[in-house]
C-alpha cells in the first residue's frame, strides 16, 4: 500500500500540506477540519495507526453548458470548495466509505458486477471506481474512510464528481502506484457514472475536479481530451465570481437530464452519427424539416445550443486570453440566454408552481442592473446559478440574494489551482 501517515506522529507534516493547499489565513480552519476529519475516522472505525488523506475540489462550468457530452468545448474551473477523506486499511475485502451527514457505503471486492438497486446511489460509485482499477489488474484492499464536504450537495458545483475524482485518487495512490494521471482520474469517474450509477453525463465535472485551475477542454477525442490551461483572476478584473443556490434539489431529476442527450442522439442517428460534433452544421440545418418531424422541436433546439455555445466557448477563452472582460461578460449572458431558450434546462417540464431557477435568474438579473453577467450553471433544472458580480455592489448583490433565496444561498467563489491530491 505504501507509506501512510501516522496521525500521532506525522501531523506536522500534514499541517504543511494543508497551508500549501488552502494558504495561510485559512490554516486555522482547515487545521481543525482536518482534525475533525481523523477523529471522524476514528470515532467512526475505531484507532488507527496510520492513514492517508485526500482532497478533491468543486467545479465551477464557466462556458459550454452541456457541451461535453457531445464531444464539444468546456471552460471550467475547480473552486475553493472541497471533499476531504482520511482512508485506513481494514485488511478485509471490504471499501466502508461514512460520508458525514448520509449512511456508510459497503462494497465487498469480490463482487464489483453492476447492481440494477444500487442505480443512482453513492455505493455505485464506489463499486464502478473499484471495478475499473480491478479490471486493469489493480490489486484493491479493503480499506475504510471517512469524508467530509464542504461542497453542498445539489449545488451545482458538482459534489458528485468530487466525490469520484476523490475515491479514484485514494484508490490510484494506495493500491495502483499513481500510475493513473489526472485525466485519466477524471475518465474513471465518467465510466462509473455512466455504467454503474446510470447517469450518461459527460466528462467536464470530473475533468475541472481532477485538472484543477481554470482550463479549456476539447472532448473531440473523449479518450484524449485536449486540456489547456487559462489563466485569468476574476477579482483583477473587479469582479466576484458567485456560485446561488435557487432552493431547488437535483433529486428525481435523472430523467430530464437524460432526455437531453436522447433527443440530441435521435438528432445524430438520422446522420448516421452518435455526438454532435461529428455532424456539420451545415448538413443539420439543411435536414431541419425532417428533423423537426422525426426529433421535434425541442431536440432541434437543443442541437442549436450546442452548436452555439461551442463557438461561444472558442470566443469566451480568446477574450480572456486578451484581457477583454466586457467581451468575455456578454457571451456568459449569451450562453444563458441560449440555455433558457434552445437548452430549455431552467425550467424542468411541466413544472409551474416551482420554477426556483428562473426565479434567481430573474433577480439576478434586476440586482445587477445591466451590470455583470448571470447564468444558469452546470446540468441546469436545480441547484445554482452562476453570476459574475462587480466588486463595488458585491455585498448588497448577496445580502439581497440570500433575503430572497435563505441564508447562505450566495457562495463567492475562487478558482483552486490544484484539483484532486494527496495531502498525506
Amino acid at each position: 500500500m505504501g507509506y501512510l501517515f501516522s496521525p500521532a506522529r506525522d501531523w506536522k507534516a500534514l499541517e504543511a500540506a494543508i497551508e500549501r493547499l488552502y494558504g495561510a489565513e485559512a490554516l486555522p480552519a482547515q487545521r481543525e477540519r482536518y482534525q475533525g476529519l481523523l477523529r471522524g475516522l476514528e470515532e467512526i472505525f475505531g484507532p488507527v495507526e496510520r492513514a492517508a488523506v485526500f482532497s478533491a475540489p468543486g467545479r465551477t462550468e464557466i462556458g459550454g453548458n452541456h457541451t461535453d457530452h457531445q464531444h464539444g468545448k468546456v471552460l471550467a474551473g475547480s473552486v475553493n470548495l472541497d471533499v476531504i477523506a482520511a482512508a485506513a486499511p481494514n485488511g478485509e475485502r471490504v471499501i466502508r466509505i461514512q460520508s458525514e451527514g448520509f449512511p456508510m457505503d459497503v462494497v465487498e471486492l469480490d463482487d464489483l458486477s453492476v447492481r440494477e438497486e444500487e442505480r443512482n446511489t453513492s455505493a455505485a460509485i464506489v463499486r464502478g471506481i473499484a471495478a475499473w482499477f480491478a479490471q486493469r489488474g489493480c490489486q484493491i484492499e479493503g480499506f475504510n474512510a471517512y469524508t467530509t464536504s464542504s461542497v453542498l450537495k445539489g449545488s451545482g458545483l458538482s459534489s458528485s464528481a468530487a466525490f469520484e475524482v476523490l475515491l479514484g485518487n485514494i484508490i490510484n495512490e494506495l493500491f495502483y502506484g499513481g500510475q493513473c494521471d489526472p485525466v485519466q482520474i477524471a475518465q474513471i469517474g465518467q465510466y462509473a457514472e455512466n455504467v454503474y450509477f446510470g447517469k450518461p453525463s459527460g466528462l467536464l465535472d470530473q475533468m475541472a475536479a481532477s485538472v484543477g485551475n481554470m482550463v479549456t477542454v476539447d472532448f473531440a477525442d473523449n479518450a484524449a481530451p485536449v486540456v489547456e490551461r487559462v489563466d485569468f483572476d476574476f477579482a483583477h478584473a473587479g469582479h466576484a465570481l458567485c456560485i446561488i443556490d435557487s432552493g431547488a434539489d437535483h433529486a428525481d431529476l435523472t430523467d430530464e437530464y437524460a432526455a437531453v442527450t436522447t433527443e440530441l442522439r435521435a438528432v445524430c442517428a438520422h446522420f448516421g452519427k452518435s455526438v454532435l460534433r461529428e455532424v456539420a452544421e451545415a448538413d443539420f440545418y439543411a435536414a431541419l424539416p425532417e428533423l423537426r418531424r422525426t426529433c421535434g422541436d425541442r431536440a432541434v433546439l437543443r442541437a442549436i445550443h450546442i452548436y452555439e455555445d461551442n463557438r461561444r466557448v472558442e470566443r469566451q477563452v480568446a477574450a480572456l486570453r486578451r484581457g477583454d472582460f466586457d467581451a468575455f461578460l456578454q457571451l456568459v449572458t449569451a450562453s444563458g440566454l441560449s440555455s433558457w431558450r434552445y437548452l430549455q434546462n431552467v425550467v424542468p417540464a411541466g413544472y409551474t408552481r416551482h420554477q426556483e431557477v428562473a426565479v434567481a435568474l430573474a433577480l439576478c438579473e434586476k440586482l445587477l442592473s445591466g451590470r455583470g453577467a448571470c447564468r444558469v450553471h452546470g446540468g441546469g433544472f436545480a441547484g445554482t446559478i452562476q453570476a459574475f458580480v462587480p466588486l463595488d455592489m458585491l455585498q448588497p448583490f448577496r445580502d439581497e440574494m440570500e433575503r430572497a433565496l435563505g441564508e447562505g444561498s450566495c457562495h463567492v467563489l475562487s478558482i483552486r489551482p490544484v484539483g484532486g491530491v494527496r495531502l498525506a
